[in-house]
């Protein structure tokens, strides 16, 4: 393996209220994403020092973009986030490795910039209970 940047994504699609995949990517800048794990402190009277044991998996992820809304584009996808209560599922895939989960986007929220940018926001969070897997 070969260390790489994180230039040229092949993948990365959001489902619109549908739950018809759609590639956003052309219009997101940047992005976090993260594959916690909740820690359970089982530490008994007997020890001198903390004991832990890896609890439940998560994911959560917040997309920014440029607005766009043409058909299919990420407004289009997006804007109906605080009217609809649909899970949709978030694929991202880059270099050859792809990560699925099923998530609620919680918000769309839209930033008009002193210099006329218009931007957006969007989080969103694990929802099926089933844990993020990487896979080729």
């Amino acid at each position: 393996m070969a260390k790489e940047s994180g230039l040229g994504w092949s993948t990365l699609s959001v489902d619109n209220s549908a739950t018809a995949a759609k590639d956003i990517k052309n219009d997101i800048t940047n992005l976090q994403f993260a594959t916690p794990r909740a820690v359970i402190d089982v530490t008994g009277i007997d020890k001198l020092a903390m004991e832990r044991i890896l609890g439940l998996a998560d994911f959560n992820i917040t997309m920014n973009g440029e607005f766009n809304d043409a058909a299919d584009a990420s407004h289009d996808v997006l804007s109906d986030v605080c009217s609809t209560s649909v899970v949709r599922t978030v694929a991202i895939g880059v270099s050859g490795q792809t990560l699925s989960c099923e998530c609620l986007l919680t918000d769309y929220a839209l930033t008009r910039a002193q210099g006329g940018e218009l931007t957006w926001s969007v989080p969103a969070v694990l929802s099926d209970g089933t844990a993020p897997t990487w896979g080729p």
